[in-house]
């Protein structure tokens, strides 16, 4: 799976999670244009890439492509803070 393949594949999955997880009483959908990629990497023949959505759910998701395999995993994470320490 080559790097655009695999970006527009993490960004769908994405997606789809997002729609899935939305409460419905809002009515309201995000389209592939709401899914970005914050990062990506691709070692041998695996990649992994960072993603998130125009949401402001906190949430962001990383995508994990195992090329011997041909499988992809998705871990979606929700950030609960970010705290600054002085060093």
């Amino acid at each position: 799976m080559n790097d655009v393949e695999f970006t527009s594949k993490c960004k769908a999955l994405v997606l789809d999670y997002a729609n899935e997880h939305l409460d419905v009483t809002d009515g309201k959908q995000i389209t592939v244009d709401d899914v970005f990629t914050v990062w990506q990497v691709k070692a041998l023949q695996n990649s992994k890439a960072l993603l998130s959505t125009t949401l402001s759910d906190g949430m962001y998701y990383e995508l994990t492509y195992n090329g011997d395999k041909d499988e992809i995993y998705l871990d979606a994470y929700k950030k609960f803070e970010n705290r600054c320490y002085k060093i």
